[in-house]
């Protein structure tokens, strides 16, 4: 993509972190030890939140279920967020899945669950993060004992919006970070009015983008197989099992990834008329696809040819 006169291009960094696909789209103008800066960043945040490393902070802090643990602060940062983002979505989006996953095969990263046949498991229900606390004043976390945290999609969300402000700090005003899909911009692509975004899960639809994020949550995504049954990663914490109201996907448009990646998430998790008024409620543009039936559109989601000013 380049401007009519051809001085200006964008240049695409891609890498694999946090079990995905990292993207980093700036101008070509920019260093690459700038979005080298990116990938440093990504490669920090697994080593520390990665429930499928035993060497992470977060599988420590795991490990010592039911006591008393002092975070480092960017680990802090992410369950705190994690633990806010459950009270506001009143238990749609739980943190605290993680045992419930490791149950039903989830144990280990998404390519190894795939190639593998783990037994069926029993469910149980989620609710924990209830129990569990982060205190700001000391960092001191506690995870209720028997539990897990699993901080994988709002992580992935965190990191996206914290190298945008890498990118920011470094003096870059154009750029796109996306994580599995989940994005966030600055700026706008040089000669262009807007970021054209395709999503698989909507049939590659191109929606267009003036600033802020989109996030995704889909059942087609991380499916793999339990005995002779189909699962996927998303689980609803009234059941302990894959999220089953209704919904196939939802996309939603925020002013930060993390935020949209909770909301998709819960809403998926909600079915369709209650997550579509969860959106509604939060102010959030959004299209929730039904298992069945034509897409709905919520706030000021654009059609085809527009974009969000």
């Amino acid at each position: 993509m380049a401007t009519a006169a051809g001085l200006i291009a964008l240049r695409e960094t891609s890498f694999r972190a946090m079990g995905t696909e990292v993207r980093v789209v700036v101008p070509d103008e920019v260093p690459v030890p700038v979005t080298d800066r990116v990938r440093g960043l990504f490669a920090a945040w697994e080593s520390t939140l990665s429930r499928f490393r035993n060497d992470s902070e977060l599988s420590r802090l795991n490990a010592a279920a039911g006591d008393i643990v002092v975070a480092s602060p960017l680990l802090f940062d992410a369950v705190h967020t994690a633990l806010r983002a459950a009270r506001e979505t009143g238990g749609l989006y739980d943190p605290m899945m993680g045992r419930q996953l490791a149950a039903l095969g989830y144990d280990r990263t998404f390519d190894e669950v795939r190639h593998s046949a783990p037994a069926p498991a029993t469910p149980a229900p989620g609710g924990d993060w209830r129990r569990a606390s982060a205190d700001p004043e000391t960092r001191c976390v506690v995870v209720p004992r028997g539990c897990a945290l699993d901080l994988g999609g709002i992580a992935k969300g965190m990191a996206v919006d914290a190298s945008i402000g890498v990118l920011r700090d470094a003096g870059v005003t154009t750029a796109l970070v996306s994580a599995g899909g989940d994005l966030r911009v600055i700026g706008r692509p040089p000669a262009h009015p807007h970021w054209g975004i395709a999503i698989e899960e909507h049939g590659d639809r191109v929606v267009t983008l003036h600033r802020g994020a989109l996030a995704t949550s889909s059942t087609t995504r991380r499916r793999w197989g339990t005995g002779d049954m189909a699962r996927h990663h998303i689980l609803d914490p009234c059941t302990g099992l894959p999220a089953d109201r209704g919904i196939r996907a939802v996309t939603v448009a925020a002013r930060t990834c993390a935020q949209a990646e909770v909301a998709a998430k819960a809403a998926l998790v909600a079915g369709p008329l209650a997550g579509a008024d969860m959106l509604r409620r939060l102010g959030l543009d959004a299209l929730v696809v039904p298992i069945s039936g034509p897409p709905v559109a919520i706030g000021e989601w654009p059609d085809e040819d527009d974009a969000w000013t």
